[in-house]
C-alpha cells in the first residue's frame, strides 16, 4: 500500500501584495514522490485544498492508499479533501518523509522572515496536560529496561489482549543491536490494568516523557498534540532512574515501551505498546 504524508501550513512567506502564503504539500513516505502548492492565506478553503490533493494524484499518476497528517491544525481541511475523493486519513506524529523536507524548506526561507518571528516548520501548539483520572491508575510502577534482543524474542509471542508493535518499530527493524537497553514503563495496575490499557489505546500513545521539576513527572503523549500528567513525585532515587530512561531513549533511537499488567507474577500482560520518541529517533 502506498501512502503520503500531507501538510497545510503557513510558511514564512508573503506574496507580491505582501499577503501571508499558505502551501500544501504532499509527499510518499519514502520520499518518491512529492508536490507543493501555495496561495494566498484569503483562498485557503476545502475547495483549494481538494483541488490540489486531485492535482497531486494526477502528477504522480495513481492515488495512494492512505494518506497520513501530522499537524492538527491541517485536519480538518485536508480530511474534507481527503474524503471527497475517497482517501483514507490517519491522523499521525510520525512523518518521518514529510519532516524531513520541511527541514530542508526551511533552510531556504528569510530569518527571521517576513513575520519577524523565528520559524520552526514542526512548532505545533499543545494544550497544557491534563492529569489522569485516579480510578485508571494502578497499584505500582516503575523504570525498566530489557535487552531489544530478549524483549524482541518475548513480547511478540504473548498472548496481550491490547498489543501496538508496528513491524517498522521493531529493534531489529530499526538496526538496534541485540544489546541495547530498551527503556520501558511497567505499571502493575490490579484490578485497573484492563481499563487502564483500553484508556491508553484510546488516546493513542506517542511517546513517554521523565520530566524533571518541583515535583518530577510521567508524562505521557498522545494523538497529535494531547499530553496527559500519569504520575508525579518527589524520590531522588524515582528522579535518577528517570534520567537514566531518557539517556537509554537516545540509545535507542527512541523506542521504548510501555507494559500494563495486572501484577508482578510475569503470567499475564494486559497491554504493551512500543513507542518513538521524536527527539531520540530518526526523522
Amino acid at each position: 500500500m502506498t501512502v503520503w504524508q500531507l501538510d497545510l501550513h503557513r510558511p514564512p512567506l508573503i506574496d507580491a501584495q505582501g499577503k501571508p502564503l499558505w502551501e500544501f504539500l504532499a509527499c510518499a513516505a519514502d520520499f518518491s514522490f512529492c508536490y507543493e502548492a501555495q496561495t494566498p492565506q484569503g483562498q485557503v478553503t476545502g475547495d483549494w485544498v481538494t483541488v490540489q490533493m486531485q492535482s497531486a494524484i494526477d502528477q504522480a499518476g495513481y492515488a495512494p492508499g492512505q494518506v497520513q497528517v501530522f499537524r492538527p491544525q491541517a485536519l480538518s481541511l485536508l480530511t474534507l479533501a481527503a474524503e471527497r475523493l475517497g482517501l483514507p486519513i490517519t491522523p499521525t506524529r510520525r512523518t518521518p518523509a514529510l519532516h524531513q523536507w520541511l527541514r530542508q524548506k526551511a533552510t531556504a526561507y528569510p530569518t527571521p522572515g517576513p513575520v519577524g518571528q523565528p520559524y520552526d516548520p514542526l512548532h505545533i501548539a499543545s494544550p497544557p496536560p491534563l492529569p489522569l483520572a485516579e480510578n485508571l491508575w494502578g497499584d505500582r510502577w516503575g523504570f525498566v529496561a530489557l535487552a531489544a534482543g530478549e524483549f524482541e524474542r518475548t513480547f511478540p509471542h504473548e498472548p496481550i489482549p491490547i498489543l501496538h508493535m508496528p513491524p517498522e518499530t521493531r529493534p531489529s527493524q530499526m538496526g538496534l543491536s541485540s544489546t541495547t537497553p530498551l527503556p520501558g514503563i511497567v505499571i502493575e495496575g490490579g484490578r485497573q490494568a484492563m481499563a487502564l490499557a483500553q484508556w491508553v489505546q484510546s488516546v493513542t500513545p506517542a511517546t513517554l516523557r521523565y520530566v524533571a521539576g518541583d515535583p518530577d513527572g510521567l508524562i505521557l503523549e498522545a494523538g497529535l498534540c494531547d499530553h496527559w500528567v500519569m504520575t508525579t513525585f518527589a524520590d531522588a532515587t524515582m528522579a535518577e532512574a528517570g534520567q537514566r530512561f531518557e539517556q537509554r531513549k537516545v540509545a535507542s533511537q527512541g523506542l521504548h515501551f510501555l507494559l500494563v499488567r495486572p501484577d508482578d507474577s510475569g503470567m499475564t500482560y494486559t497491554g504493551l505498546w512500543l513507542l518513538l520518541d521524536p527527539s531520540g529517533a530518526l526523522g
